[in-house]
């Protein structure tokens, strides 16, 4: 289990620099020297030698030590590196002239700034930050709004992009191959990977844009639609042979409906069921408990089962090794790859080039940040499909094809309220109006034949275009230099009168400042006597502010003997029939078109709950507004 230890801190003298108590205090000097005091030195090369696996090993600890420090130091530069009061944040404008000092590389970066601008500019107009959002989309803004001339801005309680505008321009009407529709299949699982089924031009090329996309070759892996991710999960959960491998394994560290839906259906066929656990507060795989659950047991061992995997956590941002995938397929477990909160070409690594599973499971979404049209896929490895052939189940409900569909319905009924409004302002006979209404059927007929004509010209599809034009270095380099400056602003917050035994705004559940850390955070607010905001509490407010944010809840928790009085006063109890400990938390994740402006109004808001009466400002505000009582 070699692989495995990359959960664990540094070992040796860097390990030791890292976790020292000077890197606290590196918040209080600067990396350029605007402060009086000089910075925490870093550990001095290695001499001169030969290069080897040890030396780079070393390098690469250096480096991202000095990343780190980088990070703490990012709000050195203002008079107090701690904020008590909302009115002392710095400016965007100065707190983004620091993050560049701290992250000079950033500005690399700010292609994804241009894309985001010029496809996807209702994010910019209607001033909303989206940060609940995680998926892959498929189509840009730009494309739903093609020839838009004056896009209606309106503020949402989701991150939806903003309504159609009531007048459409003719040009819109132009049929392309943007819209489609699912429509559902009463077909085996077991039989649609044998057999496949009949399909459309359509559908053929967006699997195969897809399976491109995903980094997937056709010739390993066979992949079906799904009408979404739980529909996925269900499918595959429902053809296991649970009877035979009776054990399900997965890895959350939160509440997951679509693998709870999983696990009802092996608990149906009395298969069991198991999950890792995470240690509190870092939520880092116990890994001595996952490593025996996996493989250390011999009943296990002769009768494994399906083991879930995800990489990484889209609640906490914990990422994990790919050398659990290898333990569990060495130890005879199939292994499912939850990729849904993998990032734009996580696909690429190297990790999923050598340990491939047998199962992959993702989503897509028609818009960014909207799903009126959106899909999963199952992806089975075609040296895995004979796994499913026992399945007792006659249909399978999720399995869907795509349908090229017409323009619309909500265009053609605008289009035909303004022919009608055309037609009554041009006719003023009879007969005039009779041969207008000809000329428009006609016209739409053309609309229809053209449309028809144009299903198999290929697909644009700009979202995936664009993360492909970004690449997965510069994506990850961008979101690794903004959640990292947001967890270390959130920390930064501090109520009046904190001391080292008071209370803090924000506590965050996970990973910290760290070099590879996920794009997502899970963290709660509290008041200035210590007790815990309610998530949903903080999610509306955010809502009020233009901010979308998710609420979800960690599971699994495993509380060492020093935290047991913590895991009597934080864990809450769940209504759900899972034992264990649970707690609620917000959670953000970034996307590969957030900016630092999304993640500074983040900032500024829970800045807010440093005064002691914003909860309740806030409900008596929405009362004046709304001359009504509704909970926050």
């Amino acid at each position: 289990m070699g692989g495995v230890r990359k959960e664990e801190e540094p070992k040796g003298k860097i390990g030791k620099i890292m976790n020292s108590p000077c890197l606290r205090q590196a918040s209080k000097t600067c990396l350029h020297g605007c402060c009086a005091a000089p910075f925490l030195a870093p550990p001095p090369p290695p001499p001169p030698q030969k290069p080897n696996s040890s030396t780079t090993n070393n390098k690469v600890t250096i480096f991202r030590y000095d990343f780190t420090l980088a990070t703490a130091a990012s709000l050195c530069c203002y008079p107090n590196s701690q904020f008590t009061n909302h009115e002392s944040l710095p400016s965007l404008h100065e707190s983004y002239a620091y993050f560049i000092k701290a992250y000079p590389q950033y500005s690399q970066t700010d292609q994804a700034d241009y894309i985001r601008a010029h496809e996807y500019h209702h994010l910019n107009l209607s001033k909303h930050v989206c940060l609940d959002y995680i998926g892959h989309g498929l189509f840009s803004f730009s494309q739903l709004q093609k020839h838009y001339q004056t896009p209606s801005i309106a503020s949402s309680s989701s991150s939806s992009p903003p309504p159609l505008p009531p007048t459409i321009p003719q040009s819109l009407y132009a049929p392309e191959p943007l819209f489609f529709d699912i429509s559902y299949k009463s077909v085996n699982l077991h039989t649609q990977i044998l057999y496949g089924g009949q399909e459309s031009e359509f559908e053929f090329e967006m699997k195969k844009r897809i399976m491109s996309y995903m980094n997937i070759s056709e010739v390993d892996y066979t992949l079906i639609l799904t009408a979404n991710q739980s529909s996925a999960f269900k499918l595959l959960a429902d053809s296991y042979p649970f009877q035979n491998n009776p054990n399900l394994l997965s890895v959350y560290d939160y509440k997951n409906e679509a693998v709870d839906v999983m696990a009802e259906s092996c608990k149906k066929r009395r298969g069991r069921v198991m999950s890792a656990e995470f240690s509190w507060p870092n939520m880092r795989i116990h890994t001595s408990k996952l490593g025996r659950k996996i493989g250390k047991r011999k009943k296990i061992r002769k009768r494994p089962g399906l083991f879930v995997f995800p990489l990484q956590s889209r609640v906490t941002g914990v990422r994990y090794s790919y050398q659990w995938m290898s333990i569990a397929q060495e130890n005879g477990w199939h292994v499912l790859l939850d990729a849904c909160a993998l990032g734009p070409k996580d696909m690429e690594t190297l990790g999923l080039s050598l340990f491939k599973p047998d199962f992959l499971i993702c989503s897509f979404f028609k818009v960014f940040g909207e799903n009126p049209s959106g899909f999963g896929c199952l992806f089975v490895k075609k040296s895995s499909a004979s796994v499913l052939k026992d399945s007792s189940v006659v249909s399978s409900i999720g399995i869907v094809s795509l349908v090229a569909s017409s323009i619309p319905s909500q265009l053609v009924v605008e289009k035909s309220s303004d022919k009608e409004v055309s037609i009554k302002q041009k006719a003023h006979t009879l007969s005039e109006i009779e041969e207008l209404e000809r000329d428009s059927e006609s016209d739409q007929s053309e609309n229809w034949e053209s449309y028809e004509s144009g299903k198999s010209s290929g697909i644009e599809c700009r979202g995936l275009d664009h993360a492909d034009e970004l690449g997965l270095v510069l994506i990850s380099r961008r979101a690794r230099y903004l959640i990292n400056w947001l967890v270390n602003a959130l920390m930064s917050l501090r109520h009046p009168h904190y001391s080292e035994y008071g209370h803090q705004l924000v506590k965050i559940y996970g990973p910290k400042i760290k070099f590879d850390r996920g794009p997502s955070l899970a963290f709660n607010v509290f008041d200035w006597k210590g007790e815990k905001i309610e998530p949903s509490i903080v999610q509306k407010l955010a809502d009020r502010h233009n901010i979308s944010l998710s609420y979800g809840i960690l599971d699994h928790i495993w509380f060492s003997d020093k935290h047991q009085e913590e895991k009597e006063t934080k864990s809450e109890t769940c209504r759900s029939e899972v034992e264990g400990a649970h707690v609620s938390v917000v959670t953000a994740a970034l996307g590969f078109l957030t900016n630092f402006e999304d993640i500074y109004r983040l900032w500024a808001f829970v800045s807010r709950f440093l005064d002691a009466d914003f909860v309740e400002k806030e409900r008596w505000r929405y009362m004046a507004l709304n001359q009504r009582t509704v909970e926050v």
